[in-house]
């Protein structure tokens, strides 16, 4: 569909209007307070928004309080992805996201939406500054932790976990022993065999699935590896495991 016509008359009317923009400097400067985890400037900048939370910002809904719901969706998708790229777990960021939209979605007006606007940033601020403040490996470990345990079942290697991250090989390798303590390939192992515990503790899977799963190239390999890191066999491991009995798991659910 051509836009041009309907882009031109916009921008006419925003021109008779002498409407102006919020300067994508201004709006990412208070993003990046947001990510560096800068509670008090993040709270001042929100009591300046609250003001006049129209000033700056389009049109995009005709209904006021759908506006209002638009812009604070996109305010919380930058909030997200800029709090990733500064080290928060993506799973973490994007589920949050999903949180407040959702809760913005409940909201019968306008300004309770700017009121959960500002709950928001706060949130995301206060678990920014968390990370800064306790979470004392670099932004390339966690990012490298992240990958690692969202590709378990394949065969990672530091050249290509390095690729990823845009970065050197070596740096990598030296980076991760030296702020987990462990060399990359024993992490992998350990992820797998950590990730396995609570796999066997559903009776439904059987072992050959796990090791599968889990990128082993033979069940007997799992088994092995498991044994030498638990001193138990998976088989061993699950007979100790406690778990509800599945009449009772599917009553549960339902409840």
């Amino acid at each position: 569909m051509d836009t041009n016509r309907d882009l031109n008359y916009r921008l006419y009317i925003q021109r008779e209007e002498a409407f102006k923009r919020t300067s994508f400097q201004s709006e990412f400067d208070r993003y990046r307070d947001i990510a560096s985890g800068n509670t008090k400037k993040v709270m001042q900048n929100f009591e300046e928004i609250k003001k006049d939370y129209s000033k700056g910002k389009g049109v995009l809904s005709d209904d006021p309080t759908k506006n209002v719901r638009y812009h604070f969706i996109i305010s919380t998708a930058i909030t997200s992805r800029m709090c990733i790229e500064a080290g928060m777990n993506h799973n973490v960021a994007y589920t949050l996201s999903d949180i407040y939209i959702r809760r913005a979605d409940k909201c019968n007006s306008g300004s309770d939406i700017v009121e959960m606007l500002g709950e928001m940033f706060l949130d995301y601020t206060q678990r920014m500054n968390e990370i800064k403040k306790n979470n004392a490996a670099s932004i390339h470990v966690r990012h490298c932790i992240d990958y690692i345990y969202e590709h378990l079942q394949e065969k990672l290697t530091v050249r290509d976990t390095a690729k990823y991250l845009k970065i050197s090989p070596t740096y990598l390798s030296r980076l991760f022993t030296k702020e987990t303590g462990m060399g990359f390939r024993k992490f992998i192992l350990n992820a797998k065999i950590n990730t396995a515990k609570n796999m066997i503790a559903d009776p439904s899977l059987s072992f050959l699935e796990i090791s599968l799963s889990l990128g082993f190239s033979s069940q007997s390999a799992f088994i092995t590896a498991f044994k030498n890191l638990t001193g138990k066999t998976p088989g061993e491991f699950r007979s100790g495991v406690h778990y509800l009995p599945q009449s009772l798991c599917t009553a549960a659910e339902s409840m």
